[in-house]
């Protein structure tokens, strides 16, 4: 009898995973894939990095190379992120095996994660219930939402998601030619709410009494990414080496699109570098790309080296790898805890330095809170400190659950 070929998706970390055991090669029972974990939970542990700024009284970014750098290591977090969501739907709906149980789950998940971003995680932001001036649709928002729409998109055949994603990635920067002044028609219109949400962002009305919602995240490109992250997904079911090729091809291919639509400055980005004040450095113009919506040359310069890393984090051994994976496990229970960690944190650091806790700590934070009292601003160095402690806290619970996860199959934790 002919011997069992060797599993395309194990790996090495499985040493670290006590959910992975030998399993039939069924998209039902395949075990976890390393490299996604990794990623995962490399990009959870940058992400906490710029909420630790957030309270530190930093700008971000700039002036200085150091705070840049601060901020915009984190740009890798959202694009990472939503794209890895992509392609964890589509791996979750090939072990369902259901096109229509996998849009449910993606509707009903997406509709907790937008309660959860208006109402829990705005507390834990500001610790205040002020509520009738401030909600805040920030980046789980705007995955929850991406979610309830990919439960259409699903149905698509894989070439027509790609051409979707590509399109909407590449061409949504198109509406830079619209100039100040139509854009700003645009949003004082009857509609202007709903462009708000989909692309421009910025405080939208609720009722003519009701509170202000602040766009941070806007729906596209985002739910390009999503898609293409989904349309990714097969490639992780390939032979190591076929997955290797492809992710270098994919991911060195946008590193090398970023650099030459970023060298020639024509297209891709509201923000043309040579356009930089004469005294902002060079380098530092040339990275500075738009966020807020993720421009095309945004997502080229933050998705290409993710997807070239992918091999790299499969073939990872380390105990820091398998810490990293740890993360990468329970992305969203990570995500609601380590807000109102590092909010106390940044609470119990006020204490220490003024012997109080600040107000500024509990205004309307991250969007619409006012600058820094004077003398209040951190040092990078406290800035970096605080971070380290509140990711080795964070490590204790989220292992708990992810081996909770692991020996439980309760549906409800699908969706922490």
């Amino acid at each position: 009898m002919p011997t069992a070929a060797p599993r395309a998706d194990r790996s090495p970390l499985d040493a670290f995973d006590p959910a992975r055991e030998a399993a039939p090669a069924s998209a039902s029972s395949r075990p976890r894939i390393a490299s996604l974990d990794i990623m995962r939970g490399a990009v959870m542990v940058l992400m906490a990095i710029d909420h630790v700024r957030v309270y530190s009284g930093l700008p971000p970014g700039g002036p200085t190379p150091g705070i840049f750098f601060t901020r915009w290591i984190t740009h890798f977090v959202a694009p990472a992120f939503v794209f890895l969501a992509g392609t964890a739907a589509f791996l979750h709906g090939e072990k369902l095996g259901d096109r229509t149980r996998l849009a449910r789950f993606l509707v009903t998940r997406g509709a907790w994660l937008v309660l959860l971003e208006l109402t829990v995680l705005r507390l834990a932001w500001t610790f205040n219930v002020d509520y009738a001036h401030y909600l805040l649709a920030g980046v789980i928002w705007m995955i929850g939402w991406c979610m309830i729409l990919m439960g259409g998109l699903v149905y698509l055949p894989r070439r027509a998601l790609i051409l979707f994603a590509v399109a909407l990635i590449a061409g949504h920067n198109v509406l830079d030619r619209l100039g100040p002044p139509t854009v700003a028609a645009i949003r004082s219109g009857s509609l202007g709410w709903l462009w708000k949400i989909l692309y421009f962002g910025g405080s939208v009305k609720l009722g003519a009494s009701g509170p202000p919602l602040v766009v941070l995240f806007s729906i596209v490109p985002w739910i390009g990414v999503m898609a293409a992250g989904y349309a990714f997904g097969p490639v992780m079911y390939m032979t190591p080496e076929r997955r290797r090729r492809i992710c270098l091809a994919v991911g060195l291919g946008a590193i090398g699109a970023f650099l030459v639509l970023r060298g020639v400055d024509l297209y891709g980005d509201p923000r043309p570098w040579h356009l930089a004040p004469p005294n902002f450095p060079r380098l530092l113009a040339f990275l500075a790309t738009n966020k807020y919506p993720a421009s095309l040359l945004f997502l080229l310069m933050t998705l290409g080296p993710t997807i070239a890393l992918l091999p790299l984090a499969e073939r990872a051994r380390s105990r820091a790898a398998g810490i990293l994976a740890t993360f990468g496990r329970v992305p969203f229970f990570y995500y609601l805890l380590h807000i109102p960690l590092i909010h106390v944190l940044a609470c119990l650091v006020s204490l220490l330095r003024e012997g109080r806790v600040n107000p500024w700590l509990f205004t309307n934070h991250p969007m619409m809170n006012p600058e820094a009292p004077p003398g209040y601003t951190w040092s990078l160095a406290l800035l970096y400190a605080v971070f380290l402690v509140a990711v080795v806290i964070l490590y204790f619970p989220c292992r708990w659950f992810a081996e909770l996860k692991a020996r439980t199959r309760s549906a409800w934790l699908s969706y922490l």
